[in-house]
């Protein structure tokens, strides 16, 4: 009988913004499945809290304080995780968000968009994405192979209104995966695969104010997500797990380049 292809213990997986509502999720779940799983985030306290929830339960989980921005702060927690566990399997570029600045609000026009927001959440959800990925690709490069998984978004898919910014840099974040996929395999073996994850609308502490009013209620934007999702509902944090699952194991090990899109079938809906 062949091994489970789907079986992920003992991978080490890193996951950058691994305190956020989706990467906290993905942490647990996978170290739930025997992955060892290294935290990289800026928030230092709830680092330590699910690190502690992880090992309560009886799984494997380092926090480490990052910076996706910093490559000197990389290059640190690199070398950390390797002493701990030898080696890096997989990067789930997790971090991102957004910010007010980079949006345009229903009163207001692109001249009214914050450039220097604009650079910001460019920076964050891009170079963010970049960053971790030279550091952590060149330790997977002197292996002979590796896995990079990076968040896209539905905005990469097609422009959707107000978040502009986002939606750019989002954008670039897919080109970039399918840019990585023939880059690593042409110069370093068919052992190496960069895909990427595109979520469609789940509520997050990123989005909130702009799907839920004060009282819990959806906002007119909420309204109309809904009204273009054929599933009429809003994703569930844990509804991500299972194509994550498939990205990181080895049944996906032909698989290179593509966006999986997760998203109640949204981006297949038109009226």
């Amino acid at each position: 009988m062949k091994d489970n292809l789907f079986c992920i213990k003992d991978k080490v997986v890193i996951i950058t913004g691994g305190c956020g509502v989706l990467g906290s999720n993905m942490a647990r779940y996978l170290a739930e499945q025997g992955a060892k799983i290294a935290v990289l985030d800026m928030a230092e306290e709830k680092g330590k809290i699910l690190v502690d929830e992880i090992k309560s339960a009886g799984g494997d989980a380092l926090f480490l304080t990052s910076n996706v921005l910093d490559r000197n702060v990389l290059e640190n927690n690199k070398e950390k995780i390797i002493e701990t566990y030898g080696c890096i399997d997989v990067l789930v570029n997790a971090a991102g968000g957004n910010m007010s600045g980079a949006t345009i609000a229903p009163d207001k026009t692109i001249f009214d968009l914050e450039i220097e927001a604009f650079k910001k959440v460019v920076d964050l959800n891009l170079f963010g994405t970049v960053l971790p990925t030279v550091v952590f690709a060149k330790a997977m490069a002197d292996r002979g192979l590796g896995n990079i998984i990076n968040i896209a978004s539905e905005s990469a898919l097609r422009p959707l209104t107000r978040v502009a910014g986002y939606g750019a840099a989002k954008a670039a974040v897919a080109n970039f995966t399918k840019y990585m996929a023939g880059e690593l395999a042409l110069k370093f073996g068919e052992r190496f695969r960069v895909n990427a994850l595109a979520p469609g609308f789940f509520i997050t502490e990123q989005n909130r104010s702009l799907l839920l009013n004060p009282d819990g209620s959806y906002t007119d934007r909420a309204k109309t997500i809904l009204a273009h999702t054929p599933y009429g509902r809003f994703g569930e944090a844990d509804e991500l797990l299972g194509s994550l699952h498939y990205l990181v194991s080895d049944a996906s090990r032909f698989v290179s380049g593509i966006i999986l899109v997760v998203d109640g079938g949204f981006d297949a809906f038109s009226i």
